[in-house]
């Protein structure tokens, strides 16, 4: 008994320690499947649960997974005797049944599953003591290169088991910043943006982190830890541009041909090419493991280089690093024969030549690159047409490709055209080029005359510009149409002015004799021209111009009446619009060319403002000048000859006004219908603007504003906001119900100063929705509704009165009425 007794005191203390085992959260109840969570670690025994039977069941069974460790009591009790382990056995199977007195099962068995929950009984552990690892110099920020690893035999899916590592120490510590960071769920090592940006192998080849790991997810103070160490070697940045590249233009193939190749720092980034200048077909391209291609066959002669940049991105899409400059120079091949400059190169050379004179230079193309012997080219005649006098006539150098006379000077009569073949070879290719020498004539003829003088001609001065006025003729005995025997015509004498021209007939070599300028009897009434023939080309040594090309001419200009001319088209003026009548305000002048006096008017003085001494050009003020009338004064002013035709002419003059102070200040519209509702809650204003009609200054108006009277300033103020503008206030509320008139003074500051009355009307009224009302037979010079009906009727009667008079007339004089004093449709109905 005493055991007993123990035993269910045992079973009451557990009971009060650890509650609800089961998975309803009772302690007893009937046998059924059950599973159970229990922790591991747990030292003292447990009770787990009473199992209860029918009441023939005397005992209780436990069969399955015991391992020595569960065990029950004949009265249903489920306890454990020992700890639990879960890293041992995280789950158990075990099996109950109820047994009557004969020990046959009269109830289960029933399946039980006991869960052994875990407890941070294990410490994190690193896989290695030591870590080693590379990186490439500038690799990508939070691109892992290395991992560590660390397990802990606790459940995985508890804080017991989740392990966070972190980098506590790294050896160099440059400036206490850290260029490696670790990823505290995968332990995944990377460089910071500042390692990506800073590490050198030459500075530091090597580092050294230490590496803790923690479980409880490192958020407990009480978490189990490890730490490793990791060396980490520094590599050389392999992301640089290659050599620049030579590929031989039109190569065989088979293409794409590897070219050239970069490499980013690690694997897994995207590679492209990214052209300079945009072509109408790039012929490069790059596969993902950054290898350079050229796609077809190049050509030199259409672009014989090509720049552009490979790309490396990440997985996103976003620059690793700077572009990297490719550089591709095309290489030569001879594929390209000499060309001709054109289908026919033509020279000249003068008879009379001397040996050895230079023709010309013939210069052929070869498009294959210059400098090379791909392209030096050499010169031969092959073929000389005629061959007259004789063969070889000319010859070429080899490489400068100038032309030379060879044995003899030339004679056009005997021959006036050679045709030459001329072969232009490289060191593969032959061309034959066309070239024609033209035999010219020398300038040994002088221009004639065909007479030495033109006589007389008598042209008015104003005779148009552009007329020709004489046809003057030299002959060339020289080859015609060639600059030995084309004439130009040159004036020598008798018109130094300019005023004449000739311009020659390229066919005829006639010389036209134009005006060039207007003639004026005034300046030189007489002109002794002489003609000079020249031609473009010079003239052979020993032969000079004579006589025979020089021609006189003599024309004699005569008088016009021409009208007098303004010195200048537009005479200007400036006076301030106060000036006094007559004062003097500028002066025209004009001249006759025939010398003739000049009588000066006015006209289009709309204004009457001024007048002109006809004489001496004077122009006077005759009246009051008003700036804000016309600040611009424009009128026009006649000069007309005295004497002769009475030729005149126009000339504009522009009197400017400048602005005095002569305008008093005014309000700006008009203010009326301005009320206040009456009787007033509260003081009243309202703002009203005031201009003047004189020039402002930039600044605008500067008004100043007063009342007129010291009797308005109890009841009123004037408060000035700006130059313009003021506010007129009440000074209290105890207002009658009528129309007060307040008079405000509003002074200008200009010179003089100006000063202005103006009234302004406030109605004090009754408001019904915010509108003034006031009964209209009250309202002073308006009719009552008695007086107005009154007015109707006695016009009614006035008008009765007058029919009726008219209607006893009318019959008396049998339809005569008297209408001189009104038409037909007047009187119509009244016959009605």
């Amino acid at each position: 008994m005493m055991i007993q007794a123990h035993l269910h005191s045992l079973f009451l203390l557990t009971l009060y320690l650890i509650t609800g085992y089961g998975q309803d959260g009772k302690f007893s109840g009937p046998l059924k499947p059950m599973t159970f969570s229990v922790y591991e670690g747990q030292e003292l025994s447990q009770l787990l649960f009473q199992f209860k039977s029918s009441p023939s069941a005397v005992d209780f069974k436990l069969t399955g997974e015991t391992d020595g460790i569960f065990k029950i009591q004949p009265d249903g009790f489920l306890y454990l005797t020992k700890a639990l382990d879960r890293e041992t056995t995280a789950v158990y199977n075990l099996q109950v049944a109820a047994l009557d007195a004969h020990g046959a099962t009269v109830e289960g068995p029933v399946p039980i599953t006991i869960e052994v929950k875990d407890i941070n009984d294990n410490r994190p552990m690193f896989l290695q003591s030591n870590y080693e690892g590379s990186v490439r110099q500038n690799s990508r920020a939070g691109k892992p290169f290395m991992y560590v690893n660390a397990t802990d035999l606790d459940d995985p899916a508890t804080p017991n088991g989740q392990l966070v590592y972190q980098i506590i120490i790294q050896l160099p510590n440059i400036n206490n910043v850290m260029y490696f960071q670790i990823n505290n769920k995968t332990g995944a090592i990377s460089l910071t943006q500042e390692g990506s940006q800073e590490l050198d192998p030459v500075k530091n080849p090597s580092y050294n982190l230490m590496v803790l790991v923690k479980d409880l997810d490192g958020q407990n103070e009480n978490s189990f830890s490890d730490t490793t160490s990791v060396d980490i070697l520094v590599k050389e940045n392999i992301w640089k541009a290659p050599e620049p590249v030579e590929i031989e233009e039109n190569s065989i193939g088979p293409y794409p041909i590897k070219i050239t190749q970069v490499r980013w720092n690690e694997p897994d980034v995207q590679y492209s090419l990214a052209e300079v200048a945009k072509l109408p077909r790039f012929p490069f391209s790059i596969d993902q493991e950054g290898d350079i291609y050229v796609t077809e066959p190049l050509d030199r002669e259409k672009n014989d280089s090509y720049v552009f940049y490979a790309v490396a991105k990440d997985e996103k899409g976003k620059l690793l690093a700077r572009p990297l400059k490719i550089n591709v120079k095309v290489t030569d091949i001879n594929d390209n024969p000499p060309t001709c400059p054109s289908a026919k190169t033509v020279f000249e050379v003068q008879e009379n030549e001397i040996i050895g004179s230079n023709i010309g230079t013939f210069i052929a193309h070869d498009m294959d690159q210059e400098g090379t012997a791909n392209s030096i080219l050499r010169y031969k005649i092959v073929e000389q047409i005629p061959k007259f006098p004789k063969d070889g006539l000319f010859l070429v150098q080899t490489y400068g490709g100038v032309f030379q006379l060879a044995q003899q000077s030339l004679k056009k009569q005997y021959a006036p055209q050679y045709n030459l073949t001329v072969e232009v070879s490289d060191k593969d290719f032959k061309t034959l080029c066309s070239v024609e020498i033209n035999v010219i004539d020398i300038n040994d003829e002088i221009p004639i005359f065909e007479k030495s003088n033109y006589g007389n001609l008598t042209l008015a001065e104003d005779t148009k510009v552009g007329s020709t006025i004489l046809i003057i003729q030299a002959t060339d005995g020289d080859e015609p149409f060639t600059g030995s025997s084309n004439i130009l015509y040159r004036i020598t004498e008798g018109d130094s002015e300019g005023l004449l021209e000739v311009d020659t007939d390229p066919h005829t070599n006639a010389g036209y004799v134009k005006i060039k300028k207007p003639l004026d009897f005034e300046t030189t009434p007489v002109h002794n021209i002489v003609f000079k023939a020249e031609n473009p080309e010079p003239l052979v040594s020993g032969i000079e111009y004579n006589s025979s090309s020089f021609a006189t001419f003599k024309l004699t200009v005569t008088d016009v009446n021409e009208p007098p001319i303004f010195s200048q088209q537009v005479f200007q003026a400036k006076v301030y619009e106060n000036a006094k009548i007559g004062t003097k305000l500028g002066n025209v002048s004009a001249k006759d060319p025939e010398g003739l006096e000049i009588s000066y008017s006015l006209r289009e003085d709309k204004r009457g403002w001024l007048r002109i001494d006809s004489v001496t050009g004077e122009i006077f003020s005759v009246a009051k000048l008003d700036r804000e009338t016309e600040s611009l004064y424009r009128v026009q002013v006649v000069a007309t000859e005295i004497g002769g035709s009475s030729l005149a002419s126009t000339a504009s003059f522009h009197l400017t006004l400048m602005d005095v102070n002569d305008n008093a200040p005014r309000l700006a519209k008009d203010y009326t219908g301005v009320f206040f509702c009456h009787p007033l809650k509260a003081p009243e204003s309202f703002i009203f603007e005031a201009t003047d009609d004189d020039q402002q200054s930039f600044r605008g108006p500067q008004f100043t504003f007063a009342l007129r009277s010291e009797s308005l300033q109890k009841d009123w103020e004037v408060s000035k906001i700006n130059g313009t503008h003021a506010r007129l206030s009440s000074r209290h509320t105890d207002f009658e119900e009528k129309v007060y008139n307040i008079s405000v003074l509003i002074s200008d500051v200009g010179q003089p100063p100006m000063q202005g009355a103006v009234s302004l009307s406030i109605t004090f009224c009754s408001c019904v929705e915010g509108r003034c009302f006031r009964p209209v037979g009250r309202l002073r010079g308006r009719p009552t509704v008695g007086m107005a009906v009154g007015t109707i009727l006695t016009t009614l009667l006035v008008m009765g009165i007058i029919l009726a008079v008219v209607f006893i007339r009318t019959k008396m004089n049998k339809g005569k009425a008297n209408t001189e004093n009104a038409q037909p449709s007047e009187v119509r109905p009244l016959s009605n």
